[in-house]
């Protein structure tokens, strides 16, 4: 039996391991077949658990008809017995049921939230590139417990089909023209009902699409609360959010009517049953092809249908919603990683110049090399071109989300031409990948190689890193291979004295999530911190002390050097502290190295660099504080005892 957690293998070397993503309805195929013999069970057992339904309006009959009416009591007791027998079982497995309906929910919720999980850390930057993050989380959210619900639907409404046909075979056997009336109901519900599913399933995915929007919002306005207050810009955007928020209520008030709509002709169409199942079996008594015992046992059945048709509406209600759902997921899942391992990896060569073809970069092995530029894109783009990650390209979020206004054929069209795009993105994406990156290491294309190497060898420290929750020790060493140390030399090549200071408990102290209890500075030396502790072959730190104050940034130009010393080191920066301490410096004007040489024969020869650094025609005295050259030290903070040698 599948068990919980569930099992996921999407995505993977394994052939058959990736969901199927052709349609709404592959993929919520895909789904039940991911429960394994955990939806059997839940079936088998949900059967059993109807069997006080199915049989017990029958056993009442014959207690009637045998034991009251015959005036047997020998019958009546056997009747009796059996039907406290049959109602001992279905109460037993009722709670069995329970447990692995339950279970059942759990694995298709939890099972969606590793797959966009895997589909995230298989696409990593590329993925927000292409799908707003809030779509992300909703399909991981919100969407994932609309697929638990469609998998306890599934196993119930399948269990009640069984039910009724079971039922609707005794009905025949007791009397034929209420057996087709029971026969006819449950076509007859799906008939009415049919109409009013597909404004429903409108306004459900609109419903849908508002709310991840919302997220979308909720999720930058969080990530951007210091800013907004820092401008005044906390009343704009929250107008806008309250705004996005009554356009979700309005779609899920539309939504709830025409759900309600549907709910109202189950329960019509139900009563109008119950009323002519006894209108006919009166008749039937009357006329003497009724005992009495029958008609309690049809109309003890007529009242149980009742479950099974609303079973039925409701099934219909969640299979609309979970197909809403499974076009979203499959708008994130379906997406391809835009690299292609190559068929035959080329190993990069240790200790090798790294050249950008498309800047004329050229960066010497074992030196520390800064880039200046007077556009911070292009310097990010250099980084992204040297780690061999995607440049930004707006045009790549493609959803299959259509304008609410399109209707019919017109949403046909634009699904179809959306889809194809899709498609075509996909194409452009492998076609980019099998042409050489321009970026080499020796001779060596970075496009040649394996990725997971790539990013083994070179590492890219970007303007906008994350620090996650957990311990000092976890942000710092996420794979625990550090020795103390290790730890204290990238701390003080950090200066990040006072981050293990404000973390109360040391490198066993607890972070928040995104490190709140930090300063912005505060974060971003421990993120520099954590790059300097990964030692990588080559590091590429993007503007590393862009929110230290001026003393910090000295100590960290300073200890730079020496911490990456005989490693390749490359720093987009334009800070003069930095430069100062530079190998080599490069000036990138247009994306084009046009000069390359120390800081001051730059600044005392190039007016253009000058005027990048300096943001003036005459070059400054730079005021170097005093020099410190003392090794990497336990600090004061840092006297504490460790829990244990290494991180």
């Amino acid at each position: 039996m599948q068990d919980f957690p569930p099992e996921i293998r999407a995505y993977s070397a394994r052939d058959g391991a990736q969901p199927d993503t052709r349609s709404p309805r592959h993929f919520l195929w895909w789904v039940v077949r991911l429960e394994g013999t955990l939806a059997l069970a839940g079936v088998a057992i949900a059967l059993v658990w109807m069997l006080p339904q199915v049989l017990g309006p029958w056993l009442v009959g014959r207690a009637i008809d045998d034991g009251i009416v015959g005036g047997d009591s020998g019958a009546l007791l056997q009747w009796v017995l059996i039907l406290l027998a049959v109602t001992v079982i279905g109460g037993l497995s009722g709670t069995v049921y329970h447990t692995v309906i339950v279970r059942e929910w759990l694995v298709a919720l939890y099972g969606t939230t590793k797959l966009v999980t895997r589909k995230t850390l298989q696409l990593g930057h590329v993925l927000p590139r292409r799908t707003p993050t809030g779509e992300v989380l909703s399909v991981s959210g919100s969407d994932s417990d609309q697929f638990g619900g469609f998998m306890e639907i599934v196993t119930r409404a399948f269990s009640e089909l069984v039910a009724f046909f079971c039922v609707a075979a005794i009905v025949l056997s007791i009397n034929p023209s209420m057996g087709l009336l029971v026969l006819l109901s449950a076509p007859l519900l799906v008939v009415c009902g049919m109409p009013l599913l597909r404004p429903m399933q409108r306004w459900q995915g609109i419903e849908r699409s508002r709310n991840s929007e919302l997220t979308s919002m909720a999720t930058d306005i969080v990530g951007g609360l210091r800013i907004l207050r820092g401008i005044g810009g906390e009343g704009t955007f929250g107008g806008n959010y309250a705004r996005q928020s009554q356009r979700v209520r309005s779609s899920g008030v539309a939504a709830g009517t025409w759900q309600a709509a549907v709910e109202a002709v189950g329960v019509l169409l139900s009563g109008a049953f119950v009323v002519a199942l006894m209108w006919v079996g009166v008749r039937e008594v009357v006329q003497g092809r009724l005992s009495v015992g029958q008609l309690v046992s049809v109309l003890g059945y007529g009242l149980f249908l009742i479950q099974p048709m609303r079973t039925f509406v409701e099934f219909a209600q969640k299979m609309t919603r979970s197909v809403v759902s499974a076009r979203k997921a499959i708008a994130v899942l379906e997406q391809r990683p835009p690299w292609v391992d190559p068929t035959a990896p080329r190993s990069l060569p240790h200790g090798a110049p790294v050249t950008d073809d498309a800047s004329g970069l050229v960066v010497t092995p074992g030196r520390l090399t800064m880039v200046v530029s007077g556009v911070p894109d292009d310097s990010a783009a250099l980084a992204n071109r040297l780690g061999r990650y995607l440049p930004e390209e707006p045009d790549a979020q493609i959803s299959l989300e259509l304008p609410e206004e399109l209707k019919g054929r017109a949403a046909r069209r634009e699904r179809a031409r959306r889809v194809i795009a899709r498609a075509e993105q996909s194409v452009r994406d492998e076609e980019r990948a099998r042409r050489a990156w321009g970026v080499r290491v020796g001779d060596v294309d970075l496009g040649e190689a394996d990725l997971d190497e790539v990013r083994s060898r070179i590492l890219v420290s970007d303007t906008s890193p994350h620090v996650f929750a957990g311990t000092l020790r976890s942000a710092i060493d996420p794979h625990g291979r550090l020795s103390r140390e290790a730890a204290e030399s990238a701390l003080w090549a950090a200066s990040a004295d006072d981050v293990f200071d404000a973390v109360p408990g040391g490198w066993a102290g607890e972070l928040d999530e995104r490190g709140r209890g930090l300063s912005g500075g505060q974060r971003q030396r421990l993120v520099l911190m954590r790059a300097l502790a990964a030692d990588p072959e080559v590091l590429v730190l993007v503007e590393p002390t862009s929110a230290v104050d001026a003393h910090t940034e000295a100590r960290i130009a300073e200890r730079l050097g020496s911490a990456r010393e005989g490693r390749t080191t490359v720093v987009m920066t334009a800070s003069p502290l930095l430069l100062h301490h530079a190998d080599e410096v490069v000036l990138l004007q247009d994306g084009l190295v046009t000069a390359h040489g120390t800081h001051a024969d730059l600044l005392a020869g190039n007016p253009a660099y000058r005027s990048v650094v300096v943001r003036g025609d005459e070059a400054p005295t730079i005021d170097q504080p005093e020099p410190d050259d003392t090794p990497p030290r336990t600090h004061r903070t840092m006297t504490r005892p460790a829990p244990q040698e290494v991180l």
